[in-house]
């Protein structure tokens, strides 16, 4: 990568820029976006993207894959989510859905194992990560048997990462460490924020021992990374009392961090509708609290890895980051080779060569279609020419923060001042404020521009640019 300026960013990080800049937007999880899936790529055209995978192996080989698992239970609503979720205390209902995991994963395993030579070895998975919902609604017994389903189908390579999110309310040190012995090696814990009035208002109560004692047992465990969620922008909250919330944070050392901004949507989702608005904080307030946030984690040891993210510098994440080795896929920034995804469950996302795909979003509609022997895909989108131009402009800015002009010409085939004319022009508005810099072959975004990567992709977002309703996204800051 390029050199970059030694000016502190935080120092020009002002309430009248990020004010400017406050607007929604993707995150670019992928490119296009997840809104613009259609219903014409549906199951018969998952299968064949699996086929197609599947006999090019034959011939060239490919790149592990990545599996997530999507597990929608929890036993109680957090006001503030906007995941696809089944709120109940019937612990019941998860047999009959383990039971359909597993007829997904075979039904998923053979597909990609259509007409394989004899010699051949499965498919290799490098990535499996379970979230939510809750994962750990699941019984022990259930979780194992979904680890032994994935393990029996597909060949695990020797590093492979196995992650699950745990909400702390809901397992023990015990637990944790029977989790490790099922094969996962990585623990997401859910925290929010450890301020007692902002964790009743939004229906999430656990004291800050209690996640304590939790990362301490996972260490003990040996679980080789440990992440922990915080939010800004949720009622109650304050500069001071973020600031504490940073600091009890830091003083847990997760190996990576992700410090996200509330998107109040209740329009979009109905558990949001339970927030009082007039609690939320203000406009300068979010500001104040990302500001702190930000320079309590550096001053922690911390490295800002992009947008909320942020690392020890030892851990692989902030590694990838100084190598300029970052992936970007459904699940956030990776140290993964941008790989296939499979997506196993109610509403799981994934990507298997230039497809999306989505699957069914309740319940029954996802059973149903297993009961059919059919893929569970309602929705999707097959990539055109010009999406995958951008997808790889949108994701070398989202993850090395460069996109270097001649390796997108030779990769496919432009020329990319012309491709990009208007684009280039609508940067300069965004040089101006020091956010990237555009050079005649080259373009970086700075220090400062970091914190705002996703308004430097969205330049290149062909279907944004045309699209007026952008409040479906969260916003900025």
């Amino acid at each position: 990568m390029h050199s970059t300026s030694s000016v502190d960013p935080l120092a020009s990080l002002s309430e009248s820029l990020c004010s400017r800049l406050d607007e929604p937007g993707p995150r670019y999880t992928s490119y296009p976006t997840a809104d613009r899936f259609v219903e014409a790529f549906d199951a018969t055209a998952y299968r064949q993207a699996l086929r197609q995978r599947a006999e090019g192996a034959q011939v060239g080989g490919h790149a592990p894959l990545s599996i997530y698992v999507h597990v929608p239970f929890c036993e109680s609503v957090c006001y503030y989510c906007a995941c696809n979720k089944v709120v109940t205390r019937r612990h019941d209902l998860a047999l009959a859905y383990g039971a359909a995991l597993k007829q997904e994963i075979a039904m998923t395993a053979e597909a990609l194992a259509i007409r394989f030579a004899a010699s051949s070895t499965s498919p290799a998975v490098s990535q499996v990560h379970f979230g939510g919902g809750t994962p750990t609604f699941l019984s022990d017994a259930a979780l194992a048997e979904l680890i032994h389903a994935i393990r029996s189908q597909f060949a695990w390579t020797a590093d492979a990462e196995v992650s699950i999110e745990v909400d702390p309310r809901t397992v023990s040190v015990a637990r944790l460490e029977r989790l490790r012995a099922m094969g996962f090696n990585r623990l997401s814990l859910g925290v929010q924020d450890f301020d007692s009035a902002v964790q009743k208002a939004v229906h999430r109560e656990q004291p800050f021992e209690l996640v304590r004692d939790l990362m301490l047992g996972a260490r003990a465990a040996g679980f080789a990374s440990i992440n922990a969620d915080l939010i800004y922008g949720l009622p109650h909250q304050t500069t001071a009392s973020f600031k504490r919330t940073i600091e009890q944070a830091a003083q847990l050392r997760p190996d990576r961090l992700a410090v996200y901004g509330y998107a109040h949507l209740p329009q979009r989702f109905k558990p949001q509708r339970r927030i009082v608005e007039a609690d939320l904080p203000r406009v300068s307030e979010r500001v104040a609290m990302l500001s702190s946030a930000l320079r309590g984690l550096q001053a922690a040891g911390y490295d800002h890895i992009g947008m909320d993210h942020f690392a020890l510098p030892g851990d692989p994440l902030a590694v990838a980051k100084r190598q300029g080795l970052l992936h970007r896929n459904f699940q956030g920034y990776s140290t993964q080779p941008d790989a296939d995804l499979i997506g196993l469950g109610v509403s799981a996302i994934g990507r298997v060569g230039a497809t999306y795909s989505q699957n069914a979003k309740t319940l029954p509609e996802y059973y149903d279609a297993l009961r059919l022997g059919q893929f569970p895909v309602v929705r999707g989108l097959a990539l055109q020419r010009d999406d995958l131009v951008r997808r790889a402009v949108v994701m070398a800015i989202m993850c090395q923060g460069e996109v270097d002009f001649q390796s997108i010409e030779l990769a496919h085939l432009i020329r990319f001042v012309v491709y990009f004319k208007s684009e280039l022009e609508a940067l300069r508005n965004l040089e101006a404020q020091a956010l990237v810099r555009v050079h005649p072959t080259f373009l970086e975004v700075t220090p400062l521009g970091w914190y705002f990567v996703r308004g430097i992709a969205m330049v290149f977002d062909r279907y944004l640019a045309a699209d007026r309703a952008r409040e479906r996204f969260s916003r900025l800051i």
